[in-house]
């Protein structure tokens, strides 16, 4: 089974980052066990489109957007895409990539309290993050990441075992979907952390890196589903930590050691800290790496993750995270823009994946079958309400 997994982890490990540290802790504090249902759908509908788009790049040796960019005929329909894409994935990327570096940082201080030195682990977690992306090839990064996420994973289920959570009330809140007063924004953003659009991207990518054959995609539907399923599951375990934990006002995720250390000491602040760095750091690195996918894609790059322009791109992504965290610069502009380019992103890209997945010319005999395209379906059309959500909220009409 280890042998199996690849690019999946990769993707667990690029969604389970601080944001999603944070917002599951804010649900479980402000809605206990109710909202693990939101986790569970949204790590569902994430199995099944990152299984199209690993499969689209197993069986067409190419990334996604190469596939789209030849199979849309018309010219602006074609242009347009392109745009929306490079945009929301470059400039998302470089807006968010200061809440990774950020997360990372704040394990830190965690771990080591806020010292003297304290204003540079900014820069120390992104030299980090550029001295394994320049030295590191894939097969590299597939290790260092099943490392991180494994860290990952024991600390924040070391943290929801220690709470000893009531298992009929986490059973009820997995499989009886409920909306309490107030939670309709928190399940949006529950789903928003774990569906995200720059992986669809990634794994494509990196599926072609590391299957060459379609015998192969037994391997990459197991990769999926065991990897992600993964990162749902530690999802679930911060969400149920924190709904079980004694707690108060919460501003980050580090609150919730906060609130395990009286039950547990200084232990809980290890296992938050350390979870949160290995969080941070992955994702820190995956965000970088998406954008440099996205853009040799768009553009017509041929020389794969050695490329000096491919290279530049994530240099560039990572760089400008490193500053807006490094001098505080909150670019709420942009991040606001990089948001509703997601909500824009994901409907496009998850009716252009289905499309794509269905299309004889392209996929031949592994198109999809009936029911993947049922579950297909309803997922584009979750995703066309989940994307108009994030837009009305951004512009003050949610």
């Amino acid at each position: 089974m280890l042998k199996r997994i690849g690019p999946g982890i990769l993707v667990a490990a690029a969604f389970v980052g601080p944001g999603t540290i944070t917002v599951c802790t804010l649900a479980g504090v402000n809605f206990g066990y109710a909202l693990l249902w939101a986790v569970l759908l949204s790590v569902g509908a994430t199995i099944v489109l990152q299984e199209m788009s690993g499969r689209i790049g197993v069986v067409t040796q190419s990334g996604l957007m190469d596939v789209v960019r030849k199979e849309l005929r018309t010219k602006w329909i074609r242009t347009s895409v392109i745009v929306i894409v490079l945009f929301a994935i470059l400039i998302g990327n470089a807006a968010y990539e200061a809440g990774n570096i950020g997360g990372a940082t704040l394990g830190l201080e965690g771990l080591f309290g806020k010292r003297a030195i304290s204003s540079f682990y900014p820069l120390i977690i992104g030299i980090f993050a550029f001295i394994l992306l320049w030295f590191s090839g894939y097969k590299a990064l597939e290790k260092i990441f099943a490392a991180l996420v494994g860290v990952m994973g024991i600390c924040f289920l070391l943290a929801a075992i220690l709470t000893k959570p009531p298992i009929l009330e986490v059973l009820e809140g997995l499989l009886v979907p409920g909306l309490p007063n107030g939670s309709v924004l928190t399940v949006v953003a529950l789903v928003g952390t774990t569906v995200v659009p720059y992986n669809l991207f990634l794994h494509a990518s990196l599926a072609q890196e590391k299957w060459k054959s379609t015998r192969e995609l037994k391997s990459v539907r197991w990769d999926t589903i065991i990897s992600i399923g993964l990162g749902g599951i530690v999802s679930m375990a911060i969400l149920i930590a924190a709904a079980a934990a004694p707690m108060g006002k919460v501003g980050n995720a580090m609150d919730l050691a906060k609130g395990l250390e009286p039950l547990f000491g200084k232990s809980a602040i290890l296992f938050m800290a350390v979870g949160l760095i290995a969080a941070g750091i992955t994702s820190a690195i995956t965000a970088p790496l998406a954008a440099a996918f996205v853009a040799s894609n768009c553009l017509g790059w041929k020389g794969g993750m050695q490329d000096k322009r491919f290279r530049f791109i994530w240099t560039m992504v990572l760089a400008l995270g490193v500053f807006f965290l490094s001098f505080n610069i909150k670019p709420i502009q942009i991040i606001q823009f990089a948001q509703i380019a997601n909500g824009v992103l994901l409907p496009v890209m998850a009716i252009l994946l289905l499309w794509i997945v269905n299309r004889k010319s392209v996929m031949g005999k592994h198109r999809n079958s009936g029911i993947q395209n049922v579950f297909g379906l309803i997922i584009v059309l979750f995703s066309v309400f989940l994307g108009v959500k994030s837009i009305l909220k951004v512009i003050g009409l949610f």
